[in-house]
């Protein structure tokens, strides 16, 4: 797909773009590529048994998520008030340095500690997305979001593979350095590459310093916070069951994981490839459309997926999926942009940036209660229900504002 052409903003939007793009494609590869080994790293760093090192991993895995979704909004407030740049070179800077230090713990503890502290000073993607949202024409945010969309939802699926193929080239702890030496090629290229035009904020002609009291209309960004969430939940709700569902639909048991496999890239595949043409779209006709449209095609074909009979109908149907939901975040985050002054946009993007955590850790905790007390197929039913539920709460949302906004122009002289 060719770029946009160059409009109002930042003159260098699209190096930045791309620079942004590179730097959330590394830094989410270094943070997932850890999936298929770190069972066997935990085992290692002194796990006394298969079901320790499996409960460990978990906490460790959980441990990154937790942190930066408790940190998004305050770094989101610092690059308002410092700029966007410095916080993308810290980030960059401090995952290099605490992805490094993941090839040298020695104990479990230091190894979610680290997790943790990776967390707490990260946070790349969401500062480019910050980033990227105030430096981008309005009419072509967006496209350029989904397009760094696709880039972190690549690294999120090359992750796990390449961590599948290093350690047993290099070994886990060479691992972890080469991902930090990566991450660090980011950091280079962030200093040298990003250019921020800084514009004088508002709050200099007497306005409030920033955040919730600044946006003009609450509800639309409430609605885009939800669903950020319901985008995470979605995806991550059937996690949980994806291994037990597929070894009912494949006979063969040697084949029962890597149909899982495939069944879990499907859906990130399919948000790749749609991320930057349905940012496009949004473009043209409009983020909440999209939105809406988005929310209810993923419930629709929630619906089939309990009753596929093989492997194959469950691998096309997540990979539809993939392709609405990666409509989504372009979308939601080009509605926040919309909604809220420039000053204030890092801030509730941090938040938007929680919601998707938030997201992301009760998807699977709900898919696994509810397959352990109703059974695997009462998973797709909820999570139908509440796509449905956020279309409609969005239909209603968006509709009022149209109406609100036809009201004022009506009254206008």
């Amino acid at each position: 797909m060719s770029a946009p052409p160059h409009s109002e903003a930042s003159a260098h939007w699209q190096r930045n773009l791309y620079v942004c793009v590179f730097g959330s494609f590394t830094t989410i590869m270094a943070m997932t590529l850890l999936l298929p080994f770190l069972p066997l790293y935990v085992q290692q760093l002194g796990a006394s048994s298969v079901e320790s090192a499996v409960q460990w991993s978990g906490v460790a895995f959980g441990a990154t998520f937790l942190a930066a979704g408790l940190v998004a909004p305050l770094w989101g407030r610092l690059a308002d008030r410092y700029g966007r740049k410095p916080i993308l070179i810290r980030a960059s800077l401090g995952m290099a340095i605490t992805m490094s230090l993941l090839g040298v713990v020695q104990t479990v503890w230091q190894l979610v500690a680290m997790r943790f502290l990776a967390g707490l000073v990260g946070g790349y993607a969401s500062g480019a997305i910050v980033m990227i949202a105030t430096q981008t024409p309005r009419h072509r945010t967006a496209w350029a979001l989904g397009t760094h969309a696709a880039g972190m939802m690549a690294g999120n699926l090359v992750g796990p593979l390449v961590g599948g193929l290093l350690p047993g080239l290099i070994g886990i702890r060479n691992t972890f350095f080469l991902a930090g030496g990566l991450i660090f090629c980011s950091f280079i290229m962030t200093s040298l590459l990003v250019k921020e035009e800084r514009r004088v904020p508002e709050r200099a002609a007497g306005k409030p310093r920033g955040g919730w009291r600044d946006v003009p209309l609450l509800t639309p960004v409430i609605a885009m916070l939800a669903s950020a969430m319901l985008l995470m939940f979605a995806n991550m709700s059937i996690e949980p069951i994806i291994t037990v569902y597929v070894a009912q639909l494949v006979k063969d048991p040697k084949q029962v994981t890597l149909v899982a496999g495939f069944v879990m890239s499907a859906a990130a595949l399919g948000s790749v490839l749609a991320a930057p043409r349905v940012g496009c779209l949004a473009d043209r006709i409009g983020a909440p459309k999209v939105i809406i449209a988005c929310l209810a095609v993923c419930g629709v074909l929630l619906i089939p997926q309990m009753f596929v009979t093989n492997g194959t109908q469950l691998v096309v149907l997540r990979f539809l999926m993939g392709l609405a939901l990666g409509g989504l975040l372009p979308a939601i985050t080009s509605v926040v942009r919309h909604n809220v002054p420039d000053h204030a946009a890092g801030y509730i993007l941090g938040y938007a940036t929680s919601a998707q955590y938030i997201g992301q850790v009760t998807g699977p905790l709900a898919g696994g209660f509810i397959a352990a007390h109703s059974g695997m197929h009462a998973v797709f039913v909820m999570t139908s229900v509440l796509m449905f539920a956020g279309a409609a709460f969005n239909v209603w949302v968006f509709l009022r504002k149209s109406r609100a906004t036809a009201k004022d122009t009506a009254r206008a002289p």
